[in-house]
């Protein structure tokens, strides 16, 4: 499967190489005379990227042909490159996963980076489909391999403290595979298309709310997600989890099982009133699952795993979305272990294309993990303690409650902690219209905790907030460092437009990357723009406002 699929990649590019046209270096384009040329032209090109020793080996081929390659080529040939090694690396972790060979500090940090691997080989052969000269689909494109590099940091994360004599051959392979990978997103990033700020006179403001649907979406449909009202619906028309056996399952993990794999339908699961004390997992086969709950006050859905009992973060979750389109409404995701367990996820979500509306996110450290790819969040409510918001998706969270609670002893409240660690990558959290407040235990508290907005995670970490209330609780410096000086000067973090007693900017933090925005920087940063939501979010149905 995967020689075959390199050799198709090999012919695709050749094909490219011979067709594009070849204008000036200022149209992105690497321009030669002869093979001199042409290898001082790569050569410098790779230069610019990551790792440019494996870019000018993934790049052999370009320079043995007298042609003027284009920087898409070009792309295109470090994607194959990065397909081929990904092959490699695939064989090192079956090999891996033999008894003794790679001894695990935390359970499941293998299968975390299997299964994390295995979107990213899927994540490839799409982007490869979509090196072209679009805009549209160059940014899809940087949104996959962006997930792929943030597929890198959490498996090589989880396996630090690992050992075993396959270990070391096993994080080289991973570093390998995912340098031309890198390089890839560093090229396509060079190619154009990247998201831009669209000039005044063209900028318009919308409050979706939903009413119109595209011709696919059917009536029944239509009227589960809308509205919630069931009563006229055919009930075999989908199915439902109750806890007290009055549905087709009694628990989600049973339905989730049950949805067909791979699906370009949607596939509704209603969630009966009820507490379901299970841990679910959906996959990257079991694609457009919508769940929809009685209300986030009834149904519950809730694990208690955490670090501190020995999980990886990633593996912690009590929900585990990797499901492309994955929608829910009026549900709690919750995780109860507590704040002295350490990072213990109540929903992780790695999966492109995701909405949820009317939803909470319950836990302590690290409660809602957007983990990867393109993500929208409205009417949510996020409690938590320390970077109960974090990962690397493109997300917008929306008209919501993000509610800090009462942490351990001595310990500072930190909302955000964003994982952005490529300059390439189009990713960041984009907070706009919530409200930030105490819960009543922290507000009603004659102790004194710091709550800051965010900290950098990642050297690249970008987060902004946006038309949001701040309550008093908010530390009056903003933002917090992570660790000494690391990310002040690359890290992206903006304030617009927000309102209340933590608002206001004349204390905060002087970093490098700090920044009161104006409406252009923070136009960057709303649905339209941030995550395309124009493209994907009416189909929802849930509402959503398009601009600032």
């Amino acid at each position: 499967m995967a020689s075959s699929l390199t050799w198709s990649l090999f012919l695709a590019s050749l094909l490219f190489l011979f067709t594009l046209p070849s204008p000036t270096l200022s149209s992105d384009v690497v321009s030669s005379s002869g093979n001199t040329g042409a290898e001082s032209s790569v050569r410098d090109l790779c230069r610019s990227t990551p790792y440019p020793a494996a870019c000018l080996d993934s790049l052999k081929l370009s320079v043995s042909i007298t042609i003027n390659p284009s920087v898409l080529s070009l792309a295109l040939r470090t994607l194959q490159a990065a397909i081929s090694e990904a092959a490699k690396l695939s064989s090192v972790l079956s090999s891996a996963g033999r008894p003794g060979a790679v001894v695990e500090s935390q359970r499941s940090s293998l299968q975390d980076c299997q299964e994390l691997h295995q979107i990213t080989v899927a994540s490839l052969r799409r982007s490869a489909g979509l090196v072209k000269p679009e805009a549209r689909k160059l940014a899809d494109a940087r949104a996959y391999l962006a997930a792929a590099l943030t597929n890198r940091a959490t498996c090589l994360e989880g396996l630090a403290g690992a050992r075993g004599p396959l270990k070391a051959t096993l994080v080289d392979s991973w570093l390998a595979a995912y340098a031309h990978v890198s390089n890839s997103l560093s090229l396509v990033a060079r190619s154009g298309g990247r998201k831009g700020r669209r000039l005044s006179s063209a900028r318009s403001f919308r409050s979706r709310g939903g009413a119109g649907f595209p011709a696919w979406v059917g009536r029944r449909e239509r009227q589960l997600l809308q509205d919630g009202d069931y009563g006229d619906v055919d009930p075999d028309s989908v199915v439902t989890v109750a806890a007290d056996g009055t549905g087709n399952f009694t628990t989600l993990g049973e339905a989730v099982a049950w949805a067909p794999s791979n699906s370009d339908d949607r596939t509704i699961i209603l969630v009966r009133a009820g507490v379901y004390e299970e841990h679910v997992d959906i996959p990257s086969d079991k694609t457009n699952i919508v769940l929809i709950g009685d209300g986030s006050d009834v149904t519950v859905i809730r694990g208690n795993r955490s670090v501190g009992d020995g999980w990886t973060t990633f593996r912690s979750a009590t929900v585990a979305v990797s499901g492309e389109g994955f929608l829910a409404r009026d549900i709690t995701f919750q995780n109860v272990a507590g704040p002295r367990k350490g990072q213990a996820v109540a929903l992780r979500v790695n999966a492109d294309l995701v909405a949820l509306y009317r939803c909470v996110m319950d836990g302590y450290q690290d409660t809602l993990y957007v983990h990867s790819f393109r993500q929208f969040y409205r009417e949510c409510d996020v409690y938590g303690t320390v970077d109960f918001i974090f990962g690397n998706a493109a997300v917008v969270l929306q008209a919501g409650n993000i509610v800090a609670k009462m942490p351990i002893p001595g310990q500072s409240n930190v909302i955000t902690a964003q994982s952005k660690d490529d300059p390439n990558e189009d990713t960041g959290i984009s907070i706009q219209n919530c409200t930030i407040v105490a819960s009543q235990e922290l507000a009603s508290s004659n102790v004194i905790v710091k709550t800051f907005l965010g900290r950098p995670w990642k050297n690249y970490s970008t987060t902004v907030y946006m038309e949001s209330y701040m309550g008093g609780l908010v530390d009056p410096a903003g933002w917090k460092e992570w660790s000494g000086d690391q990310g002040l000067d690359t890290l992206y973090y903006g304030e617009y437009m927000n309102s209340g007693p933590g608002s206001p900017t004349d204390n905060r933090v002087t970093w490098p990357g700090f920044l009161v925005m104006d409406y252009d920087d923070a136009y960057s940063f709303t649905v339209s723009e941030f995550i395309y939501g124009d493209e994907w979010l009416e189909s929802t149905s849930f509402p959503y406002d398009d601009g600032i």
